[in-house]
């Protein structure tokens, strides 16, 4: 994949599992090429639009709906799983779990109609475990940050 290239909805979901309600990533608009050795520095952004129809709008301070951090976080996550994505198996996929979350920050609310930035960067390749430092921002400015280590697990279908 060239740098300039974009993932929409449906190669994305080639590579993650998740599905309506749960996919949080709407496209990847950047997503350096596989590198030939480690894997340290290859970065990916994605966008998450987000919608006053999103389904936890209407539990999460109905009020005033803002996006619950843990799905920030996790919209981060499905991006690192698409950053590190290894096409291991042909005809299979690739679960990627979250081992562990570190100095997560909630620097701003989001709130439908804003747009998510998700940047993520491999900190680390361990092969089949990641670390990540990632963020998401809204019209430039920064409003979550996290370290994520993931773990890759490639499944038959």
């Amino acid at each position: 994949m060239s740098e300039n290239e974009v993932l929409h909805t449906e190669q994305i979901m080639k590579i993650l599992a998740h599905r309506f309600p749960f996919l949080l990533i709407d496209r990847v608009i950047r997503l350096d090429p596989e590198p030939g050795g480690s894997w340290v520095g290859r970065k990916a952004i994605a966008i998450k639009n987000v919608t006053i129809n999103e389904p936890f709008f209407t539990g999460h301070f109905p009020h005033k709906p803002i996006m619950p951090g843990v799905l920030i976080i996790e919209s981060l996550a499905q991006t690192a799983a698409v950053v590190g994505y290894r096409p291991f198996t042909p005809g299979g996929h690739v679960d990627v779990m979250i081992a562990s979350i570190n100095k997560a920050r909630f620097r701003k609310p989001v709130v439908p109609g804003d747009q998510l930035k998700l940047s993520l960067e491999i900190l680390k390749d361990r092969g089949n475990m990641f670390s990540f430092h990632g963020e998401a921002h809204v019209d430039d400015q920064l409003v979550a940050e996290a370290d994520l280590l993931a773990l890759s697990m490639p499944q038959k279908v």
